[in-house]
């Protein structure tokens, strides 16, 4: 597996939009829906609560200083590194990290960094982040963290090696905040027989910004609800708007500075620190070898194909400039969050028209990514329920609910995925597809050519 993302580790520039860069590995047989289907399933729209902060999935872990809100991400491009990072909130304390290989008694540490930020009037605890590198592949490490008397072990396994042919399988989530609903996401991942690897979020994290004075207090009461999942595996981040927390009447100026004090991605990895993203992105497709890393998928926030009346053609403009790109180099698959609900594209491109012009060329082409929205995590914001009618002709499935998806890495040449929503048993797939890949196997997958 290789990363590579328009924001760093350590770094506080803010993230531009969020292109990270997979290329993987994989099989397919499509089920896309010809002239498009909107699910007969729709969630009722009223929104749900946010948790209130006494609630179990928030507590505190029990000793002094104890660490908490612990994640991890992948910490370099190939796979052989990982970024663990957390908080304590009376001290310092240890900012060693101690792990070592399943059936091994050979412990190696190594040790991190530690910053605090401030936010209007909350200040946070103290923000940990330490890398651990040469890792081998394919293999389960167990890493402990905090002082003696509060320590705390978790694990994670390493992906494969990087090869054409590597199995692997992603979960995909976005849009989460800390709701009911959200605690049902997270929960059905986690019970998904499917099971997810590592997970690509696609933005709109804690939404600590919707409370008064951009509450950073949600953002500590978030890392804890998540604790559970990315201890043990690698979330990959996207920002949304909802990280932005650019507030200037109150005194807060600097974009995305929670997220960027308590999330890194290993930036220096794509040499993408300070780097404009269009420069960053016409540098980097070139640069992916298909033949080493056949699958090319990238995330982002606002979805540039949308079927729902709200919110309507807010990617428009970035997708005028980038399209010609991902059909260029045959990107496999676009996801995306924001619009508050569930949709699956065709592959289609529309490089003919822009905000300008009026012309509205939506064609089939194959060369062009499959583009799939899931910000349906459970956010307090409520679900988007209001479509557009009839279904455009390159909207291929929607739904008005809650849930997740998993991408089955199979191969060279096929994956397989599914769409979960909250309300089903775990086992059950909403939406479902195989995918051909676009260097390997560029066929038609909809279910016209069936």
């Amino acid at each position: 597996m290789r990363v590579t993302s328009t924001k760093s580790l350590f770094s506080s520039s803010p993230p531009c939009v969020v292109a990270i860069v997979f290329v993987a590995l994989v099989l397919s047989s499509a089920d896309l829906c010809n002239g498009g289907k909107t699910s007969i399933y729709a969630r009722k729209p009223e929104k749900t609560g946010d948790m209130p902060l006494h609630s179990d999935v928030f507590r505190v872990p029990s000793g002094h200083n104890a660490p908490q809100q612990v994640h991890i991400t992948q910490g370099d491009h190939v796979g052989k590194a990982v970024i663990v990072s957390w908080v304590t909130q009376d001290e310092p304390g240890s900012n060693t990290v101690v792990f070592w290989k399943e059936n091994s008694n050979e412990k190696r540490k190594t040790e991190g960094e530690v910053k605090t930020y401030k936010f209007h009037k909350y200040t946070s605890g103290y923000i940990h982040h330490c890398i651990i590198r040469n890792l081998e592949y394919n293999t389960k490490y167990y890493y402990e963290i905090g002082d003696s008397d509060s320590n705390r072990k978790f694990w994670f396994t390493t992906p494969p090696p990087v090869s054409p042919d590597a199995p692997y399988t992603f979960g995909i989530i976005g849009d989460l905040g800390q709701t009911f609903d959200s605690n049902s996401t997270i929960t059905h991942y986690e019970q998904n027989p499917r099971k997810g690897q590592t997970v690509l979020y696609v933005g709109d994290l804690s939404y600590a910004d919707i409370y008064p004075n951009h509450d950073n207090v949600r953002w500590d009461t978030w890392g804890r609800l998540i604790e559970r999942s990315v201890a043990y595996q690698p979330w990959i981040w996207t920002a949304g708007n909802h990280e932005i927390d650019f507030a200037p009447e109150l005194g807060e100026t600097e974009p995305f500075k929670p997220y960027t004090h308590r999330y890194p991605v290993p930036y220096l990895a794509s040499k993408s620190r300070f780097t404009p993203q269009y420069q960053w992105l016409q540098q980097e497709l070139p640069k992916v070898n298909r033949r080493e890393t056949p699958w090319l998928i990238v995330l982002m926030h606002a979805p540039w194909y949308n079927s729902f009346n709200y919110p309507f053609m807010e990617g428009e403009t970035m997708r005028v400039v980038y399209e010609p790109s991902f059909v260029k180099y045959k990107v496999d698959i676009v996801f995306s969050g924001h619009v508050h609900a569930y949709e699956r594209s065709e592959r289609v491109s529309d490089i003919a028209s822009n905000v300008v012009n009026g012309i509205y060329t939506t064609v089939k082409d194959r060369s062009a990514p499959v583009y799939i929205t899931v910000g349906d995590g459970g956010n307090v914001d409520g679900l988007a329920s209001n479509m557009i009618e009839p279904q455009p002709a390159h909207s291929a499935y929607r739904e008005s609910s809650y849930g997740h998806a998993v991408l089955d890495i199979k191969n060279r040449t096929h994956a397989y995925y599914s769409w979960h929503r909250n309300h089903d048993g775990n086992p059950v797939e909403a939406d479902t597809m195989w995918f051909f890949n676009r260097f390997w196997h560029p066929a038609d997958e909809s279910s016209a050519s069936q």
